[in-house]
């Protein structure tokens, strides 16, 4: 199957031949793995490259990662949200983390096939991983005050980014009982404003800076 990825071209247009070839590389991958395994909804295939691809890269667009950057993605699944982003900052370093084999084995087939040197991938429970990394970044994979308690000490203190080093999250709807759980002071970046996409409202990448 090849997909459209125009839509990623419009909102980053310096994507090099390279990693334009690498995200249709992706969509295809993963439309194949989907067949035998269930990775996303089979009826949300199509749209794969807006609402998975896409969604994913908004957390660049809330964080453009220099180069260096070791970033954690817990729960991937699939590889989402790390692969795109390894694809889009292929000098900063990606771990991907699930705790079902049979979807590691999708994106370890995945790293393997877009030949991506950046990024590695683990079976393992994320809050049992020894690293430490700048940021930690999913998909919404439960509530955020619970992903919290399981990821402040994976963060690192030192940060070079813009933003302090913490937790980049992507959820959506009222946020609020769960910024007020946590003892932290998050900011929530709009989906909508990065990518003017009904799809995306109401939908935000969190982020959650973590000072020990």
């Amino acid at each position: 199957m090849d997909f459209d990825l125009q839509i990623l071209n419009e909102h980053f247009p310096d994507l090099t031949d390279l990693q334009k070839e690498r995200f249709q590389t992706f969509a295809r991958l993963i439309a194949e793995w989907n067949e035998k395994i269930n990775l996303i909804s089979r009826t949300d295939i199509e749209n794969l490259p807006k609402k998975h691809i896409l969604h994913s890269l908004a957390i660049a667009k809330a964080m453009p990662f220099k180069d260096g950057t070791r970033i954690m993605d817990v729960g991937t699944g699939g590889g989402f949200p790390g692969i795109p982003l390894a694809i889009l900052f292929p000098e900063c370093g990606f771990h991907l983390v699930d705790s079902i084999g049979k979807k590691i084995k999708v994106v370890v087939d995945c790293i393997q096939k877009l030949d991506l040197d950046n990024v590695s991938a683990e079976q393992a429970r994320a809050e049992k991983v020894p690293n430490q990394y700048d940021f930690i970044i999913a998909r919404a994979v439960t509530q955020l005050p619970k992903f919290m308690n399981w990821m402040r000490k994976r963060v690192k203190r030192t940060a070079f980014n813009d933003l302090p080093n913490g937790i980049l999250y992507l959820k959506g709807g009222d946020l609020r009982e769960e910024f007020a759980s946590i003892k932290e002071d998050p900011t929530a970046f709009p989906i909508r404003e990065f990518f003017d996409y009904e799809e995306f409202d109401q939908k935000y990448v969190i982020h959650v800076p973590v000072d020990r």
